[in-house]
Parts: C-alpha cells; sequence; structure tokens
C-alpha cells in the first residue's frame, strides 16, 4: 500500500521537474503517458501503484538532455520516492522501469522485465507513434535542427546503441529507424491494438509526404 497523497504529490514535482522542458518531452507528454499507462493497466494483472509510478516518473530527467547521463533520472526518481518514505521494494521496481523504458535504438537488452514495465513501456511507445508521435518527432527535430529529408541520406536500422544516441540524421529517417518499428515491439494486447491504428496512420503520412516532396500532389 501507498500513501492515498503520494501520486498527487508526484504529479506536483513532475510538473515542477518539467516545466521548462523540451516540448516533446515536457508534463503533457507525461500526462498522455499516464492516461496510456491507466487504459492498457485495466487490461493487465498488475500493481496499478507501480505502474502510476513508472509512468509520471519514467522521463523525469531524460539522458538526451542531460549530455546522454543514463543515471541522472533513475537517481532523481529515487531520492523523491525516498523523501516519500515509500517502500524499498516499490522504489526498486520504479527505478527498474525507468532503467528498462527507453528504445536506445532497438539494440538494448533489457536487465529486468515485468508486468508493470510491459504497460508502461507500451504507453510510452503509443506517444512516440501515430498523429502526436509525428508531431513530437519533427518537434525535436526542428530543436536540434535537424534537415527534415534528404533522399541521399538512407536511414540506418542497425545503429548501435551509442549511433543511435548520437544520430543526427534527417527527421524523416526516424520514422524508419524508430517509429514504425514500434508496432512489432509492444507488449500487451491493448497496446498492439492501439499500435495498429497509430502505424497505419503514419504509413498514410509518409505516402502523402513523398507525394508532396516529389510534385505529385
Amino acid at each position: 500500500m501507498i500513501n492515498p497523497d503520494l501520486i498527487p504529490r508526484t504529479i506536483l514535482f513532475v510538473k515542477e521537474k518539467l516545466e521548462n522542458a523540451e516540448s516533446g518531452h515536457d508534463w503533457f507528454h507525461i500526462e498522455r503517458v499516464y492516461k496510456n499507462t491507466l487504459l492498457i493497466a485495466k487490461n493487465e494483472a498488475c500493481d496499478t501503484a507501480i505502474v502510476q509510478l513508472g509512468a509520471l516518473l519514467h522521463d523525469i530527467a531524460d539522458s538526451k538532455f542531460h549530455n546522454g547521463d543514463e543515471t541522472v533520472g533513475p537517481r532523481v526518481a529515487r531520492e523523491f520516492l525516498e523523501s516519500e518514505n515509500v517502500d524499498e521494494e516499490i522504489i526498486e521496481h520504479v527505478v527498474n522501469i525507468i532503467e528498462n523504458i527507453s528504445y536506445k535504438g532497438g539494440n538494448f537488452e533489457k536487465k529486468f522485465t515485468s508486468i508493470e514495465l510491459n504497460v508502461v513501456q507500451d504507453a510510452d511507445r503509443l506517444d512516440a507513434i501515430g498523429a502526436i508521435g509525428i508531431a513530437r518527432t519533427f518537434n525535436y527535430g526542428g530543436f536540434k535542427n535537424r534537415t527534415l529529408y534528404d533522399p541521399e541520406i538512407a536511414p540506418n536500422s542497425s545503429m548501435t546503441k551509442e549511433e543511435y544516441k548520437n544520430n543526427d540524421s534527417p527527421t524523416l529517417n526516424h520514422f524508419y529507424e524508430k517509429l514504425l518499428l514500434l508496432k512489432d515491439k509492444m507488449n500487451t494486447a491493448t497496446g498492439k491494438q492501439i499500435a495498429k491504428e497509430r502505424h497505419c496512420y503514419m504509413e498514410g503520412f509518409l505516402a502523402q509526404f513523398y507525394a508532396e516532396w516529389e510534385g505529385e500532389k
């Protein structure tokens, strides 16, 4: 059992911590993942408190904005949960979710598995695809000053974790290096169902993009 005030207090903490975050990784991203998590959790035999905390804290300090340091997020989450006197078993589970949720080029081997991680990971991946996924991708590409598309630069879907982290290829390549691959990497039945719809939307977008690029429409 957790203190009934813990989830509201966690929400306030995350909102404050991410007040000036890049808009693809801000509070609204967390809120969408949180909502997706609750939706998926309805059909899974999981610990509701852990999936809520995992969703709320999963991007509390994304390594992309901390010089690639993957230890910051887990440390900040642990410090907050310890300050709230949360049981060590719950803290450890939430930290494991944060450490194992990220895509990292698809070459990252999970060192921890649980139903709760599966739920939160699916919820996070759903926010990377579909209409919002498209918007977030181009927003981040603009944030990094990347070109939209370059027909001469082919996507690389076999990058190492380090290559993926340091990749600066055109924004459209990201669809082939990550977004279009997520549908087949979902863990839960609910996640897979929603991902199919969002995947189709992205395919339609890409078809329209190329047609416009070539002056066909």
